[in-house]
C-alpha cells in the first residue's frame, strides 16, 4: 500500500482543503481579447492581492505535450492536477510510434486491421477530428497513416471527417479541407487505390458527445457514418460552402452532418468486413461513438443493425472499463495519484462537477480510470442540455450550494471541485456570454471562501488550462487583434497558451504558508500543494508544492 507521512509541523487545517478547478481561466496577455479581466470579478481580485498568489504553466511540456507550442487541454490538465507528476500524454506517445513505426509492427492491431481489409477486399474506415489542434487529434496523423495503408496494399479507405473550429480557429475548416483534398488527389493519382472523404460534420453537432450528456449527436453520427444517412454532396468543401451561405455566421464546431455521394451512390457506408479506426486519441468525446460500435445491447438509441467489423480506436479511453478492445497506441500508465495516497491515509473526499466536466474531476482526476477509491465520493449536477451561450451560469450556483454544504458539514477533509463555464462557454466565441459565465464562478468562489472562513478551511484555487482569457484571434508578431472582412475583432474559440493563476487562501492562518520558490512551476505542482495544505509530506517524486508551510 502506498502511504503518506504526516507532517509532524503541521497537522492540517480545522476545516476542509477545497481545490476550486476554474475551467478555462488563464491570465490573458491582451487586455481586449481577455474577457477573464473583463468580467466583474471582485472576489478573484482580491484573492490576487491578498492571498498567496502565483502563476502556473498550463500547457506544452508542463502538462506532457509535445513542446509549448501546444495548448493545454482538460484532459491533461486534470491528469497532471490529480497525480501530481508530468506523463507523455496522447500526441506525444503518437508522435513517436508513428515516427519509429511501432504502431505499424507485425502484430499490432494496427496490422490485424488492414490484414481484415485485404482478405476481405473491404474499406478501412477512418473518423476523426480533421485539424492539427492537437488536443482530440492530429491530421498528420491520419496522413500517416493513410499513406502506411497504400504502402501496404489497402485499395478502399473511406474518411469520416468532423470539422473542427473549437480547439483550432473557428471558421478554419477550408485550411484543413483544402490540404486534406490535396493530400488525397496526390495518394489516388497513380490509380492503385481509392481513398476518399464519406461522411462529417461539426464535432459539436454529431459524434463527440460526452459524458452521456447528449446520445442524439452519436446517433446523428452513427447514421451519418455508418448508415451514410443524410443530405449528400459531392464533396467536403461543397457541404462547408452550402451549409455557411444558408447559415451565416455558423461555427464550423457546428455545422450539420453530411455525406458524400459520387454516381448517386454514398461513397463509404460502414459494412459487414469492414475495418474502422477511430484516430481521436482522447477518451471523454470518443467513449460514447466507441460503445456503440462495440456494445452488443445499446440503450441509450437504436442503431439498427450493427456491423460486424474491426474496431480500434488510436488508444484506449478507458483503462478501468477495457475501452475500446482494441487500440493502436497504448496510453501512459498513469498510478499512485493524490486520490490514491489521500484515500489510504482516510481522508475523505468529495469530487463534484456537471455534467459537462464531471469526468474530468473524476476519470481524468484520478489517472484515466472510472473506478472511486475507498474514501471518494462523487457527485454529478446534470448539465442543462442548450447551447452554452444561452445558459452562461451553467450550474455554478448549484455546485456552489453542495460545496457549501459540504464545508459546513465537516464530512469531508478534501473537496475538488470544476468550474466549466470558462471553457465551455469560451468555447462558443459569445465574449457577453464569457463575461456572465467567468461573473458566475467569481460568485461562487465568493461562497467558497465565506464558507472556508466558517470552518477555518483552506481553498487552492486555479486551472486546469486558459481559453476565456484570450477570445480574440492575435497576430503573431504583433500581438495585436485581428479584424476580420468587416473590420470586427475575429473570436477565437480554441485554448489559450497562457498561464493559470495559482492562488492559496487560507483565511485563519492555520497553515503559516507562503510561496516557495519552485522553477518553472506548472498545474502539476498542485497536488503536493494539496497534500501539504492538509498535513501530509508529499511522495518524493512529485512536482514541488507552490507553498510551504509552518
Amino acid at each position: 500500500m502506498i502511504e503518506l507521512k504526516k507532517n509532524p509541523a503541521f497537522a492540517g487545517p480545522k476545516g476542509p482543503v477545497v481545490l476550486v478547478i476554474m475551467d478555462g481561466v488563464g491570465i490573458g496577455k491582451n487586455p481586449e481579447s481577455d474577457f477573464v479581466k473583463q468580467a466583474n470579478t471582485p472576489n478573484l481580485d482580491w484573492l490576487r492581492e491578498h492571498a498567496l498568489y502565483t502563476e502556473l504553466k498550463a500547457h506544452g511540456v508542463a502538462v506532457g505535450l509535445p513542446d509549448d507550442s501546444d495548448m493545454g487541454n482538460s484532459e491533461v490538465g486534470h491528469n497532471a492536477i490529480g497525480c501530481g507528476r508530468i506523463f507523455e500524454q496522447g500526441a506525444a506517445l503518437i508522435g513517436k510510434a508513428l515516427a519509429s513505426g511501432a504502431i505499424f509492427a507485425d502484430g499490432s492491431v494496427w496490422q490485424e486491421l488492414v490484414d481484415n481489409v485485404k482478405a476481405k477486399s473491404s474499406a478501412l474506415h477512418f473518423i476523426g477530428l480533421l485539424s492539427d489542434g492537437n488536443v482530440h487529434a492530429n491530421i498528420n496523423h491520419l496522413e500517416a497513416m493513410l499513406t502506411k495503408a497504400k504502402a501496404q496494399g489497402v485499395k478502399k479507405t473511406r474518411i469520416h471527417a468532423l470539422i473542427d473550429g473549437r480547439d483550432v480557429p473557428p471558421t478554419s475548416a477550408f485550411d484543413y479541407i483544402d490540404r486534406f483534398d490535396a493530400f488525397l488527389n496526390d495518394i489516388n493519382a497513380d490509380g492503385t487505390v481509392d481513398y476518399c472523404v464519406a461522411s462529417g460534420g461539426g464535432r459539436m453537432n454529431i459524434t463527440m458527445d460526452r459524458y452521456d450528456a447528449n446520445w442524439d449527436m452519436v446517433k446523428r453520427g452513427w447514421a451519418t457514418h455508418v448508415k451514410a444517412e443524410g443530405r449528400t454532396f459531392a464533396s467536403m468543401r461543397a457541404a462547408v460552402e452550402t451549409f455557411r451561405s444558408e447559415n451565416a455566421g455558423i461555427l464550423d464546431q457546428d455545422l450539420p452532418a453530411f455525406v458524400i455521394e459520387r454516381d448517386g451512390q454514398a461513397v463509404g457506408p460502414i459494412v459487414d468486413g469492414d475495418s474502422v479506426i477511430l484516430y481521436n486519441f482522447r477518451g471523454d468525446r470518443a467513449l460514447e461513438i466507441t460503445k456503440a460500435f462495440e456494445a452488443e445491447d445499446l440503450k441509450e438509441f437504436d442503431r439498427g443493425s450493427k456491423p460486424d467489423v474491426l474496431y480500434a480506436g488510436m488508444m484506449q479511453y478507458d483503462g478501468d472499463l477495457g475501452v475500446p478492445a482494441r487500440y493502436l497506441v497504448t496510453p501512459p500508465a498513469i498510478d499512485r495519484t493524490m486520490s490514491e495516497y489521500l484515500a489510504n491515509a482516510g481522508v475523505k473526499q468529495l469530487a463534484i462537477s456537471e455534467t459537462q466536466k464531471f469526468g474530468h474531476v473524476t476519470y481524468f482526476f484520478n489517472g484515466n480510470n472510472s473506478g472511486k477509491f475507498a474514501t471518494e465520493i462523487w457527485q454529478e449536477i446534470p448539465s442543462d442540455v442548450c447551447p452554452f451561450e444561452d445558459a452562461p451560469r451553467m450550474k455554478a450556483a448549484e455546485i456552489t450550494d453542495v460545496v457549501v454544504k459540504a464545508i459546513e458539514s465537516g464530512d469531508y477533509d478534501f473537496i475538488r471541485l470544476n468550474f466549466p463555464n470558462g471553457d465551455m462557454v469560451g468555447h462558443t466565441g459569445v465574449v457577453t456570454a464569457v463575461k456572465t459565465a467567468i461573473e458566475a464562478v467569481d460568485e461562487s468562489v465568493g461562497k467558497i471562501m465565506a464558507a472556508l472562513q466558517k470552518a477555518d478551511g483552506i481553498m487552492i484555487c486555479s486551472a486546469d488550462h486558459g481559453n476565456a482569457d484570450d477570445m480574440c484571434e492575435l497576430d503573431k508578431k504583433t500581438g495585436t487583434m485581428v479584424l476580420d472582412e468587416q473590420g470586427k475583432y475575429k473570436p477565437k474559440t480554441a485554448h489559450s497558451l497562457n498561464p493559470v493563476p495559482g492562488i492559496v487562501y487560507d483565511p485563519s492562518g492555520i497553515a503559516n504558508a507562503h510561496l516557495a520558490e519552485v522553477a518553472n512551476a506548472g498545474i502539476a505542482n498542485l497536488a503536493a500543494t494539496c497534500i501539504t495544505l492538509l498535513g501530509f509530506e508529499p511522495p518524493a517524486d512529485y512536482e514541488a508544492s507552490i507553498v510551504k508551510v509552518g
